[in-house]
């Protein structure tokens, strides 16, 4: 033997399968494997396309035009006559 399973080892194996669980809950056992292993599938091809997929893009504002800035024009007022000291 070169460390293969023959089909004495795989007899053996489903014996033990059925001695333990039971020929009535073998099908139940079977159905819950199943759906274990696609759950376990579908959650590492999501891991895996998730983890491949390229980040998304940052999203650029367009810029505010600021408003044009008008020169300061110099306001006239009446000089303020200092208070007179008593």
């Amino acid at each position: 033997m070169t460390g293969g399973l023959s089909i004495w080892h795989w007899l053996i194996i489903a014996a033990v399968f059925v001695l333990f669980f039971g020929a009535k809950r073998m099908p139940d056992a079977a159905r819950s494997l199943g759906k274990s292993m696609r759950i376990f599938k579908s959650e590492v091809t999501q891991m895996q396309s998730e983890s491949t997929a390229p980040a998304p893009a940052p999203t650029q504002q367009p810029q505010q035009e600021l408003p044009v800035a008008q020169p300061e024009q110099p306001t006239l007022t009446k000089p303020q006559s200092e208070p007179k000291s008593v």
